[in-house]
């Protein structure tokens, strides 16, 4: 037998710590390549790690809710180990036939293995040739959803006690805690956690003995028949970490971008008129329309004539410049229980409103399980932010960095409003765009909102914008991003 630290990869994008949400393991468990053995949390995610190896677990090395840095132990696994072609051991990460050469590790085994694995058989006491050494250097990223062979249940734990190693500590509990805990969701964890409150005191009160949001609560409050605590409220602190800890860093560099905001308020009668209609519709059967994917729509129909909107200042070693993308990836922000995030839906120009309806649902759903894609978290070009959702009029939405706009969208209401020369109650909307005022003039963020208010009262105007009218350029607007001929005015 030998042993194999597995230590925590790079999960992309630069991160470089993780916190353990949940072991899906225990020492003496035994795994198979891929199967997934614990969840962590990213700054921007929850992660699945799937297993390097096929082996046994030896050790955990960090308890539910530590941070482990990327490069530290993660798990140690205890693998089998046969004799090689000349003699010497071989480690095996898993059954394999008998051959007169040693068993080749996969393409996602060996990816896996060289993105975070220290190996401590004598197999790896060797130096590592030139050509490994530069496998080493170009191996991809793990990403944290394994090969797509990965097995997503949760393994069968056998009645066995945990496997002593020699030269490895044995666990230091880390088993128990994940049994009591794992009766609880990531978000109810993460509310255990913001109140104090030990899980494994805990009884759930959910199907299976499931800890849920209430047992929480009750267990922050005293027993019925003691007396109240009537001692003073205490100042209490907490880490700054995960998802809160990366949206303070993206604020404080959004706060370094000159920003200004335009906001109009218009009538969205006929817009509202026109969702009933569409909802009807047989191509819509099965997808949820909403007013706010009629908002994505039109922006993806207007911003061609209005290309300011998307494009980024970037610093380079030539001195600044400006990016204008081929195509818009809409972002989209969404409240969860661990924070805000702002995933985008790629090459969201070139969808219907069906199909642009069903990514947003699918992109927000998704967020809020904390399983979005560490790539769907960058490169975004505009973000929209339906705060309206919170019962609120407006507000003033800030850039998400690297982006050079942002639309809020306030709440649906029935205001008194001129129509049609006499005044009545209409369905009415507060927009709000914010605009990095180093690409976007004052002119230019005021015009695309103007279209924008314009295009929503009279739907029918998406049949006139858009595209190229053959006359001024192939990108249908000026080289300064004003709007060619044919594009809508608005108010």
């Amino acid at each position: 037998m030998s042993t194999q630290e597995f230590l925590l990869p790079d999960l992309g994008e630069g991160l470089t710590e993780s916190e353990v949400v949940e072991w899906r393991v225990g020492p003496g468990d035994t795994v198979t390549l891929n199967q997934v053995i614990a969840e962590v949390e990213t700054a921007k995610a929850l992660v699945e790690i799937p297993s390097p190896y096929a082996g046994v677990v030896a050790r955990l090395h960090a308890e539910e809710g530590q941070i482990v840095e990327v490069g530290e132990p993660l798990v140690t696994f205890e693998l089998e180990v046969t004799e090689g072609a000349n003699g010497t051991p071989a480690a095996h990460d898993g059954p394999a036939p008998a051959t007169e050469e040693p068993a080749a590790a996969s393409p996602e085994e060996s990816a896996f293995a060289s993105s975070g694995s220290a190996d401590s058989s004598a197999s790896s006491a060797s130096a590592a040739s030139p050509e490994e050494s530069a496998a080493e250097e170009s191996r991809p990223n793990l990403v944290g959803y394994g090969a797509r062979a990965a097995r997503r249940g949760r393994p069968t734990r056998r009645p066995r006690k945990p496997v002593a190693v020699p030269g490895v500590p044995p666990s230091d509990g880390v088993a128990p805690r994940a049994t009591a805990t794992r009766r609880a969701t990531p978000g109810v964890r993460a509310m255990a956690r913001r109140l104090g409150v030990d899980l494994t005191q805990v009884t759930g009160s959910g199907p299976d003995g499931r800890i849920v949001r209430d047992d929480v609560e009750a267990a922050t409050h005293p027993e019925a028949g003691t007396h109240p605590d009537r001692s003073e409220p205490v100042e209490t602190r907490e880490p700054v970490r995960g998802v809160r800890k990366h949206t303070a860093a993206a604020m404080v560099a959004s706060a370094a971008i000159p920003q200004a905001t335009v906001h109009l308020t218009c009538d969205v009668t006929a817009l509202t008129d026109l969702l009933a209609r569409l909802r009807e519709h047989p191509r819509a059967a099965g997808t949820r329309l909403t007013v706010l994917a009629l908002v994505a729509r039109a922006v993806c129909v207007l911003l061609p004539d209005h290309p300011a909107l998307v494009t980024r200042w970037e610093e380079s070693d030539d001195g600044p410049q400006l990016v204008r993308p081929a195509h818009v990836h809409l972002g989209i922000a969404v409240a969860t229980d661990r924070g805000l995030v702002v995933p985008h839906v790629p090459h969201a120009d070139e969808l219907s409103l069906v199909g642009l309806a069903r990514a947003l649902g699918e992109l927000a759903a998704t967020a809020r399980a904390g399983r979005t894609r560490p790539e769907r978290l960058t490169g975004g070009t505009l973000t929209l932010t339906n705060v309206g959702v919170f019962g609120v009029d407006a507000g003033s939405p800030l850039l998400n960095p690297g982006e050079s706009a942002i639309l809020g969208i306030g709440r649906l209401a029935r205001r008194p409003w001129e129509h049609a020369g006499e005044i009545a109650l209409r369905q009415t909307v507060t927009l709000s765009l914010t605009f990095d005022h180093r690409v976007v003039d004052g002119e230019q963020g005021a015009r695309f909102l103007a279209d924008l208010g314009a295009l929503l009262a009279d739907p029918a105007l998406a049949l006139l914008l858009g595209g190229s009218d053959g006359a001024d350029g192939a990108d249908g607007a000026d080289g300064d991003g004003t709007p060619a001929a044919g594009a809508g005015r608005g108010a």
